[in-house]
């Protein structure tokens, strides 16, 4: 397997110290990349490697960086930027490592995002064609000093016949092969799925349909040797089940561990980057763990190929962070691209139909931050549209959708506290919690209260005295201490996050820490840190311990005592963060909830 060391790379040698470079958030197109001299991981190794894979095709979440990759793929092939190779290319690992074939293929790149899936089988089929017919014709056009005009796009027939045509003439005149790059292969037929179409899917998907025609061709062109490779991306597995059948052989690369980070930022890779942004823009280097905590508690996480992969960032929304932080010189107080937001509306797609199954399986993350899967990740053969809405197949829909990641061979998990911040939401939506202005106000109270008074035990009550008062009865026989960490976390970085950041099970060397309050640096609470252990009892153990709410009980929550060893378990996080940050402020409490019945906050 080849070994690369990767780099963040800079296009241009001409810049003096302290230049400030392009964040290159949402840029998708690798040439203007270049052009704006932006930022850039590189991942050019992975080109020399998918030269030895035949038909690759990568499944990853939305925002992932596949498009970008797509348009770099295309750079380096594209015939008619060979010149350009130097330009493009530079100092990045394939541009010191080129292969025989850099610059050797007429490149077809379609992406089927654009296609519009909405209305019949016959107008998809319409726009398919439309849209097909479209790129062939600007290919014919950008290659006219190969085609020389012998090559006539006919708009009156469907995109296959039109590509045959391009394919006669590359092996009738000996021209340069063909590269095809299908980006988003499945964003049609996904919409098809999502909107409960799945007669329209399977007529979509049939042997003769305009889909299977046009991958047929695409085969017939592999098996003639006029196209000399075909790379696809998409998000969900379950098209290429029955696209491969007319496509023949597709190597499906999503879970193989030698291309686990072909897209994706590793920690390694954020922070070379997080070094030259702040080397770049003169960042306080004071402020760099408490920037690098924050981001990758709320973007990194995510493990596909394995439960022991290295974890990786979502490239997208850590782009949208730095494009915010290299903006103003300070974190966001929105931590969260909008565009996520659209992942709670899948979750919704996904699940809605059958709302008790819903309820079951939302209850399940919020309270557990756990689910258990199948044994195998199988997509072509165990993972197709019949069973993409089916309870059981839940976690692995949510897996390919980048809504849940790995935790081991048995479970999967929201990948970081972006994806736990959704479930909740959704949890609390399903509940109706806070559903009123008169909810949202009471929390606005005691958050407003807090700022002013910096009373953690009375910024808890009031969580429990309006939010957990809430929660409906049933839900107390599944609650845990990961359950109020959780719902307190979300309610405070609903009304907080302009002066705090939070960890979530940060590490030391005696633990992890359940909860972190961190005062951002360049606000009011700069240097605070309060530091939470939560405990659970549940009612069945609370009648063992007798201890009940009122007064006359044998001993009452009010009285219940800390105990030792969880004095002892948080002294050994604080020890730990003072080493860290010795000129923090640091508050610790225990926190001990006792079922539904109530609670007692210790300082420590």
């Amino acid at each position: 397997m080849l070994l690369v060391r990767f780099h963040l790379y800079n296009f241009s040698d001409t810049h003096g110290p302290h230049m400030k470079k392009h964040i290159p958030y949402g840029i998708a197109n690798y040439e203007e990349l270049v052009a704006k001299d932006a930022y850039f991981v590189d991942k050019t190794p992975y080109i020399e490697k998918l030269e030895q894979i035949n038909n690759p095709a990568f499944m990853r979440p939305k925002r992932f960086g596949k498009s970008l990759f797509c348009r770099m793929l295309e750079c380096y092939y594209n015939i008619r930027q060979r010149e350009d190779f130097p330009r493009l290319f530079g100092k990045t690992y394939i541009g010191e490592h080129p292969t025989p074939l850099q610059g050797a293929f007429i490149v077809l790149h379609l992406d089927f995002s654009i296609i519009n899936a909405s209305g019949n089988l016959q107008k998809l089929e319409a726009v398919f064609n439309r849209v097909g017919n479209l790129s062939l014709k600007t290919l014919v056009g950008k290659y006219n000093p190969w085609f020389r005009g012998q090559v006539a796009i006919d708009d009156t027939v469907s995109a296959s016949e039109n590509l045959q045509r391009i394919l006669n003439a590359i092996e009738e005149k000996d021209l340069p092969l063909l590269y095809v790059i299908i980006d988003e292969y499945d964003n049609f037929s996904n919409h098809l799925i999502l909107s409960h179409k799945t007669d329209q899917f399977y007529n979509l998907m049939a042997p003769d349909g305009f889909l299977k025609t046009f991958f047929k061709t695409l085969k017939e062109g592999r098996k003639q040797g006029t196209i000399a490779n075909v790379f696809i991306t998409g998000v969900l597995p379950m098209a290429m089940d029955e696209i491969a059948s007319g496509f023949n052989i597709v190597t499906f690369l999503t879970l193989r561990p030698a291309f686990d980070q072909m897209v994706g930022f590793t920690q390694a890779e954020v922070n070379d980057l997080l070094d030259k942004v702040y080397a770049d823009y003169g960042f306080d280097t004071a402020t760099r763990g408490e920037v690098e905590g924050l981001i990758r508690n709320h973007y990194n996480g995510y493990r596909i190929a394995s439960p022991d992969s290295e974890t990786l960032y979502n490239p997208t929304i850590l782009l949208f962070f730095l494009d915010q932080f290299c903006s103003s010189g300070i974190p966001p107080r929105n931590l969260t691209d909008v565009n996520v937001k659209t992942d709670l509306d899948w979750i919704k797609v996904l699940t809605g139909s059958r709302l008790e199954k819903t309820i079951a399986f939302v209850n399940q993350l919020t309270i557990h931050n756990r689910v258990r899967y199948d044994d195998v990740l199988s997509p072509l053969d165990r993972f197709n549209v019949a069973k993409f809405f089916s309870e059981e197949f839940f976690p692995i829909s949510f897996f390919y959708l980048g809504l849940l990641t790995r935790e081991d061979d048995f479970y999967l998990t929201p990948p970081n506290l972006n994806m736990r911040t959704i479930f909740v939401e959704y949890f609390n939506e399903l509940h109706r919690i806070g559903a009123t202005l008169d909810h949202a106000d009471r929390y606005a109270e005691i958050m407003q209260r807090f700022l002013h008074d910096y009373d953690f035990p009375a910024l808890f009550a009031g969580y429990w005295a309006h939010y957990v008062s809430q929660l409906p009865e049933a839900i107390f026989v599944q609650v845990n201490e990961n359950f109020y960490r959780t719902t307190f976390y979300e309610l405070c970085r609903r009304y907080l996050s302009r002066w705090f950041i939070w960890h979530v099970e940060r590490s030391y060397p005696k633990g992890r820490s359940d909860l972190e309050f961190v005062g951002k640096y360049h606000e009011r609470f700069a240097g605070e840190r309060i530091v939470i252990e939560f405990k659970y009892y549940s009612n069945a153990e609370c009648e063992k311990l007798g201890a009940k709410p009122c007064a006359d009980s044998e001993t009452p929550i009010v009285d219940y005592p800390l105990q030792e060893q969880d004095t002892r378990q948080i002294a050994g996080y604080v020890e730990g963060l003072r080493q860290e940050y010795p000129e923090a402020r640091v508050s610790q409490y225990v926190v001990y909830c006792f079922g539904n019945m109530g609670f007692r906050v210790f300082s420590i």
